[in-house]
C-alpha cells in the first residue's frame, strides 16, 4: 500500500482549518493540524474527520497542541500568527509574526528536514525569507503565499465585469503580496483572448487597483479578521501541485537570484512548482514600466526586512 504524503497545517485559524478541510476533500494526503490553544485543533479535526463519510475522502486528520506529530511531513503550511484588523497593513504584523514563524520553524524543520515550507503568515514575503534564515533549508523548498491569491482575486474581478466563467479567466500579479503588488493585464486572458481586446483602459486600471486592495476590502467588511476561504483553496493549489508533482506554472513568492533584475529575496514571480519546491523561476518579457513597478514592489520587501 502507497504511503499517503503528510501535509502539516501550523495554526488552525480560519484559514488553517480551511486549508486542512480543503487538502481533505481534494485527498491530498493525511493531514497534522497543530496550534498552541488546547482543544482547538484537536476539535476542528476530529470534526472535519467526521464530515468523511459524507463528503466521501479518505484522508486522516488529526489535531494536536504538540509538534512531534509533525514528523516526516512532505509539506509544511504556516499560517500562524496574528492577522489583520481595519486599518493595518500586512507590514504592521511584522515584529509579533517574526516570533511566531522563528519559533515555528525550529520546532519543524528538523523534524521534517525533506519537506517543503508554504509561508502563509503576512507580510509573507518576509516570512519566507525568516523562515529560509531560520531553517537553514534550500530557498527552493521555501515558497510564499501571494501570486496565487492575488491573481485569483484579479481573476474574480475580470470575470464579474465581463460576465464570464471564472474558469475562462487567467491572469498574473507579480511582486509582494501588498499594495505594491503588480497585476499584468498585459498577461491576462479570457479564453486566449487578451482583456484589453474586451474592456477599455479606464476599466482595467480600477480592476487592477480593487486587486492591490482585495485583501483590505474583506478585512474592512470582517472588521475582526481577514480572509480564509479564497486564501485556503490558493493554498491547497500550491500543496496539490508539489504533492501531485504536477508541475504547474504558478505565481509565488520565490528565491530570485538576480531574476527580473532582483536579488537574494523573497518576492512573487511565474514559477514552475513541483515535488522539489521551486523547480524553476520563469522570466517572460515586462515593459519598462512593468519592471519599475516590480523593483518598487521589491523596495518595499526589502524596507520591512532592513527593520528587522
Amino acid at each position: 500500500m502507497l504511503k499517503r504524503p503528510k501535509i502539516t497545517v501550523v495554526g488552525a485559524g480560519n484559514v488553517g482549518a480551511t486549508v486542512a478541510q480543503y487538502a481533505a476533500l481534494k485527498e491530498l494526503g493525511d493531514i497534522v493540524l497543530t496550534d498552541i490553544v488546547e482543544g482547538v485543533p484537536q476539535g476542528k479535526a476530529l470534526d472535519m474527520q467526521e464530515s468523511a463519510p459524507v463528503e466521501g475522502f479518505d484522508s486522516l486528520i488529526i489535531g494536536t497542541n504538540s509538534y512531534e506529530e509533525t514528523a516526516e511531513s512532505d509539506v509544511i503550511v504556516i499560517t500562524a500568527g496574528i492577522a489583520r484588523k481595519p486599518g493595518m497593513s500586512r507590514d504592521d504584523l511584522v515584529d509579533t509574526n517574526v516570533k511566531v514563524i522563528r519559533q515555528v520553524v525550529k520546532e519543524v524543520a528538523p523534524r521534517s528536514p525533506d519537506a517543503c515550507f508554504v509561508l502563509v503568515t503576512n507580510p509573507s514575503d518576509v516570512m519566507a525569507q525568516v523562515a529560509f534564515r531560520e531553517s537553514g533549508f534550500a530557498p527552493e523548498r521555501i515558497i510564499g503565499l501571494g501570486g496565487v491569491l492575488d491573481s485569483a482575486r484579479f481573476r474574480t474581478f475580470i470575470a464579474q465585469e465581463l460576465k464570464v466563467s471564472f474558469e475562462d479567466v487567467s491572469a498574473f500579479v507579480l511582486g509582494g503580496h501588498g499594495d505594491d503588488m503588480v497585476p499584468l493585464a498585459r498577461y491576462s486572458y479570457v479564453s486566449g483572448i487578451p482583456i484589453d481586446k474586451l474592456l477599455d483602459q479606464a476599466t482595467i486600471d480600477r480592476l487592477v487597483q480593487r486587486a492591490r486592495q482585495g485583501g483590505a476590502e474583506i478585512v474592512n467588511y470582517l472588521k475582526t479578521g481577514s480572509a480564509y476561504y479564497a486564501p485556503g483553496a490558493s493554498i491547497v493549489a500550491m500543496v496539490e501541485s508539489i504533492v501531485k508533482d504536477k508541475r504547474r506554472i504558478l505565481p509565488c513568492s520565490a528565491y530570485v537570484t538576480g531574476q527580473y533584475g532582483v536579488n537574494d529575496l523573497f518576492l512573487g514571480v511565474p514559477v514552475m512548482l513541483g515535488k522539489n519546491g521551486v523547480e524553476k523561476i520563469i522570466e517572460i518579457e515586462l515593459t519598462d514600466a512593468e519592471r519599475d513597478a516590480l523593483h518598487k514592489s521589491a523596495d518595499g520587501v526589502r524596507h520591512v526586512l532592513g527593520k528587522l
